[in-house]
Parts: structure tokens; C-alpha cells; sequence
């Protein structure tokens, strides 16, 4: 071995790595296997949750950032290294990134001898495989990692002023899938084109992911300015459709984030809230821009945490769930008719949640379908147990069009009415008019189903529209119910009333029962009752409660 490598010490090594990090994206190592040091390129305590770029106890310290299923592979290379069985190493595994997700790299080097032929140093190199490109060929941009690379420069001792206008091409998956891959380069390089033709000069572009660009101004530009560069990049796209005789029409969404109201200005938070603010103005219709506002970023995170909050409770037999139940009474006949089951969340983190709430987060992560068929169960065997008191009461269930369309709820309900011993038309399915947009062959089969088994369905806040009245005819429903914000309409103009007076006319004369809700008040009660509604739901007989609570005061709501 050349005499002049024998006398190279880790100081030496170490003043190397020094030198050549700021010139190059790998990182560079030593490890000193005599004194069980280890020491690498400054820069990977910014990519990885390494305790210091300096550290002893080699193997166990490594472990700490490696992960957990590829810690064997890291041993087993060490220890090959130790016992001279080999005298390289070039093997891949995964280290744990500062965002806590694993990372795959290539550890590379060579072990060094001394004068008596003893292992003395491993020398070389990590890179990672996974590593996203510099430059994007079919776009002909810089790639994502220019970017961190350009926002790291940036930073470094300031602050940045200046915009992030990410851009996304809106059902992008669409035109590869009808048009193929090529076409869609075509596209991607088309929209490159019409982007970098409205930025100013000193204004970058780069293609950060599949159809996702980002244009990044330095300068301190607004995000009003942002959006006058968005309205000028979709009127060029919409140029080049035409152009294009119409082949294939897209149009483009944009999120901005102005980098003054960011206190963390990392390349990893920079990204996130950037994709945030995308995703709003996709979640918002689409071919629209957003501008990043952090109250909006704070109550997605709440959501997100109720969403975990939620899914564990659901895991935990619904901790924190309950059913609450509102009479329903038959105004003619002055008696209880009827409760309505309502379902009702609290936690320990954030007390009690409204319904408004969480329900829609049940049905976009589709945890409607465990928690909708645990309040069926809850409801069904509250109807038997106030049946024993009230032959022939009935109990209304509300379901999601989430359950309707992706499970099997009504082999559920009918299970339930067979194990509860209840008769099928003591259960009453309510559906909101809202959800018929959705409508396809199942939910026909599932109405269709509750027609053929005897189990009547209600339709709740009907008419909110005053156009869907042929829903009376094609479903054949048992009750149409009016809500509050109708009824307070009626109660406050002749219009209103009126019109409110002729749709209960109309639902009798289809022998169809109507009930109205959100009554408060006598006086409400009156003037509604003259109309001639069959069924009366409202705080004005009870405000809706736990189970115990109803069966100690349902007989005394009239």
C-alpha cells in the first residue's frame, strides 16, 4: 500500500470531507474502526435524524437512524468489515430521514490498512438511490432537487421574500389514460411552455413532481402578483386547446404561498404548505388559484387530528360515540310516535365535537360504514326496549349514502330486525334529498330492497331545492320531512308558507305522511299545525338525549 495513504490520519479525512461537501450532494465518510468513530459530511445531519455528523459507538448510534427492518443488513456488513471477510462494502439499505420516513441509500468505501496490514479506516461514500432527478427531460426544467437545492442557497442567513406558485395540471391521469404516455409528454412540455413564457426573467420554473410545476420569485413579488401570472398562464393554455383543434381539453389549478408569512422557511415546510395550498384550490372546484392562509392550514390540521382521534376511538369499541334520541310525536293523534337516532362524538382532547364536524370526516375516510352500523345496532335495540312500553313505536335511523353505496347495510338492517325480534316496519330509514345526485344501481336495489321487506323510508330535508319533487313518485317514500331552515322560512313569509301549505297537500294526496322539524316554540306549533302536518319533531316536545334520559320522560311529551 502507498506509504503516503498509510500516514493519513482521521484529522486528514476529516478536513477532506470538509473541503468537498460544499461541491457535491453525496456524503462523504470515515470510520475509524481502532477508536469506533464515525464522522460524515456536514449536510447529512439535514437529510437524516443522525444524533451528529460526529459519534462513537458505531454500530448501536447507527441503529438510532436506521430503520428498524434493514438494521440487520447494517450489522451484518460491519461485522464482516471487523472480521476481515471482506475489505469493501457497497450495499444498500434505509436510514431514517428528519421527516421521519425512511430513505434508501448506497453505502459505498473501501477499507484502509496500516503498515502491519490491520483494518485501520472504511472510507467512501452515501448517496441515495431514491434521489429525485436535477433537470426533467420531457419538460426540459430542473427537477425538485435543483429547487431545495436553490431554496437552501437562498436562505442561508436571510429571510426569503418573494412567492411559490405551484401549479398542477387538473385530472392530468385522464389524458394519459385515453390519449397514452407520449401524448401527455406533449402536454407537459406544452404547459412548460406556456408557464415559462409569462414569468418574469427573474422568476424560476421547475417541474417538481409528474404534472406539478413550481414558479419561485425572489424578488418580493405578492401573491396578487402570483395570481395575475396564473390568469395570464391559463388564458395561453386555453390558446393552445384551441390551437390544438380541441383534442384534448385541461385546465390548470394553482396554489401560492408568499414566503413572508412562513416563519419556517425549510425546503420541507416550504413544500408542504405549497402542496397544501394546491390541493384547496383543486379541493375548491379546480381550475381555480388559492393563496395560502395559515387558519385555513391550522383547521386542516385539526381535522386531521380528528380524523386519528376518530379512527382510534372506532378501533377502541367506539369509545366516545353516542346515540341520542329525539321524539317524533303524531300531532292528530297526540302521541309518541317515533325517536329519531342521532349519533354524538366527544373525546378527551377536545371535548365535544359537533356533528357538523365529524360526520362529513366519517364519510370522506369511509369510517361512516363500522360507526353506521354500531348506531344501527344502538338504535334497534333501543326500539325493543321502548316497545315493551309502547307497542308499535318506531325508531328513524339515518344513513349515509356512503353505507348505501359501498356496503351491504341492508342485510345489516334486516339481520338486526331478526336478532332485536322487532317487526321490519319499526325501523325507518331516513336519507337526505341531497344524496340522489349520487344515486346508481345499488342505491335503486337498496330502495328497492326496503320496498320488498316492509321497511319504510323517510326522506329528510326535502325540498330544500323545490325541484325534486319527482323523488315522491319513484321511490314511494313513508314521510317526507321539512327542516328547520324550511320551516323557518314558512314561519316568517306568506310565500314561503304557502308554498310550504301546498307540498303537504300534495304529499297527502299521494298518501305520503309529512312531518315537520325544528319546532321551537307554541306559536310555531299553531301555525304549523294548520296546515295539517302528520308528525311534529322539535325542541318544543324535547331536545334530543341519551337513552336513559328518553325513557324516563317519552311518556310525557304530550
Amino acid at each position: 500500500m502507498d506509504e503516503k495513504v498509510k500516514r493519513v490520519s482521521v484529522e486528514d479525512f476529516k478536513n477532506i470531507i470538509g473541503i468537498l461537501t460544499p461541491s457535491m450532494d453525496d456524503y462523504l465518510y470515515i470510520y475509524d474502526l481502532r477508536r469506533d468513530y464515525y464522522c460524515i459530511s456536514p449536510s447529512a445531519m439535514e437529510r437524516f435524524r443522525m444524533p451528529s455528523i460526529e459519534f462513537n459507538r458505531v454500530p448501536e448510534t447507527m441503529a438510532t437512524f436506521t430503520y428498524a427492518e434493514d438494521v440487520a443488513i447494517l450489522h451484518e456488513d460491519l461485522r464482516q468489515i471487523l472480521n476481515k471477510e471482506k475489505d469493501s462494502r457497497n450495499i444498500q439499505y434505509r436510514w431514517i430521514g428528519r421527516d421521519g420516513e425512511p430513505v434508501w441509500i448506497n453505502a459505498r468505501g473501501n477499507v484502509l490498512y496500516d503498515e502491519n496490514g490491520e483494518a485501520e479506516f472504511v472510507a467512501g461514500c452515501i448517496n441515495e438511490i431514491g434521489r429525485k432527478q436535477k433537470a426533467d427531460n420531457v419538460s426540459g426544467l430542473l427537477g425538485e432537487s435543483s429547487l431545495q437545492l436553490e431554496l437552501k442557497m437562498r436562505g442561508l442567513g436571510s429571510r426569503l421574500e418573494g412567492f411559490v406558485l405551484r401549479l398542477g395540471i387538473d385530472n392530468f391521469k385522464e389524458i394519459n389514460e385515453n390519449k397514452g404516455m407520449e401524448y401527455g409528454d406533449m402536454i407537459l412540455r406544452k404547459t412548460a411552455e406556456c408557464i415559462g413564457s409569462v414569468i418574469h426573467s427573474d422568476e424560476k420554473l421547475y417541474r417538481i413532481v409528474a404534472d406539478e410545476f413550481a414558479v419561485v420569485d425572489f424578488s418580493g413579488r405578492s401573491a396578487e402578483e402570483a395570481h395575475e401570472i396564473y390568469n395570464e398562464i391559463r388564458r395561453r393554455i386555453d390558446v393552445f386547446i384551441e390551437e390544438n383543434c380541441y383534442e384534448v381539453f385541461f385546465t390548470i389549478s394553482a396554489g401560492v404561498l408568499e414566503f413572508g408569512g412562513v416563519k419556517n422557511q425549510t425546503y420541507y415546510n416550504l413544500m408542504k404548505l405549497s402542496e397544501f395550498a394546491l390541493n384547496e384550490a383543486k379541493n375548491n372546484g379546480r381550475n381555480k388559484h388559492y393563496i395560502y392562509d395559515s387558519r385555513d392550514y391550522l383547521a386542516f390540521l385539526h381535522k386531521r387530528e380528528l380524523l386519528h382521534i376518530i379512527r382510534h376511538s372506532v378501533n377502541e369499541d367506539f369509545k366516545g360515540f353516542e346515540t341520542y334520541y329525539q321524539p317524533i310525536v303524531d300531532i292528530r293523534e297526540n302521541r309518541l310516535y317515533s325517536a329519531e337516532t342521532l349519533l354524538r362524538f366527544q373525546s378527551d382532547s377536545m371535548g365535544r365535537v359537533s356533528p357538523v364536524e365529524f360526520i362529513p370526516i366519517l364519510e370522506d375516510s369511509g369510517l361512516i360504514i363500522p360507526v353506521g352500523k354500531w348506531v344501527l345496532h344502538q338504535a334497534m335495540r333501543a326500539c325493543a326496549k321502548i316497545q315493551k312500553e309502547i307497542p308499535g313505536f318506531k325508531m328513524s335511523v339515518n344513513l349515509s349514502y356512503v353505507q348505501v353505496l359501498k356496503s351491504n347495510v341492508l342485510s345489516e338492517i334486516l339481520a338486526g330486525v331478526e336478532k332485536y325480534g322487532l317487526a321490519p316496519e319499526s325501523i325507518i330509514v331516513e336519507l337526505t334529498e341531497s344524496g340522489f345526485f349520487e344515486a346508481n344501481a345499488n342505491f335503486n336495489n337498496f330502495c328497492e330492497g326496503l320496498k320488498a321487506n316492509g321497511i319504510p323510508l323517510a326522506l329528510d330535508d326535502f325540498g330544500t331545492g323545490y325541484s325534486n319533487f319527482h323523488y315522491l313518485y319513484n321511490l314511494s317514500p313513508s314521510t317526507i320531512k321539512i327542516d328547520r331552515s324550511f320551516t323557518l322560512k314558512a314561519l316568517n313569509n306568506d310565500y314561503e308558507y304557502n308554498l310550504l301549505q301546498h307540498m303537504a297537500d300534495m304529499t297527502h294526496s299521494i298518501d305520503t305522511k309529512f312531518c315537520i322539524e325544528g319546532i321551537e316554540t307554541e306559536d310555531e306549533l299553531n301555525r304549523i299545525c294548520n296546515m295539517g302536518p302528520d308528525y311534529i319533531q322539535g325542541f318544543y316536545f324535547a331536545q334530543p338525549c341519551p337513552l336513559d334520559k328518553f325513557l324516563e320522560t317519552m311518556h310525557g311529551f304530550v
